[in-house]
């Protein structure tokens, strides 16, 4: 891995994150910059995690899941555990916006149904309505 560092407001820059977004993290327990005075120094390692962080959130992942792939994370083994991991997670996000997209169907059809119900009433009410 490489030597590089980064500051705060280089890593907020580079991955389009917040400063407050990225002590967050820290305080979690899933960076650990080193320090310089008061400035922190965040390494490539600290730049990985965030990456993995931020893809993790975009697919809908905890923060708790994304700290467990974060924990996995071992570039000398190949990362074969991290990413069998990430794929049976896929998986299961996957699962769940199916049974989502399933549970949106049947309220659009609920839906249709309450409004078709509704226009009816109403259009009773105006035939039944004294002049």
């Amino acid at each position: 891995m490489s030597s590089q560092t980064y500051s705060i407001s280089d890593l907020s820059r580079e991955l389009d994150i917040t400063t407050r977004a990225i002590r967050f993290y820290e305080e979690q327990g899933l960076l650990t910059p080193q320090r310089r005075g008061l400035e922190r120094i965040y390494s490539a390692r600290d730049k990985v995690t965030l990456k993995l962080i931020l893809r993790g959130k975009r697919i809908g992942f905890s923060l708790a899941e994304c700290r467990e792939l974060i924990s996995l994370y071992d570039p000398s083994g190949g990362n074969a555990r991290q990413l069998n991991s990430m794929l049976a997670k896929i998986a299961e996000r996957r699962a769940q916006l199916e049974q989502q997209m399933l549970d949106i169907e049947q309220m659009h059809l609920e839906l249709d149904t309450a409004q078709e119900r509704c226009e009816q009433a109403l259009a009773c009410t105006r035939e039944h309505r004294p002049l």
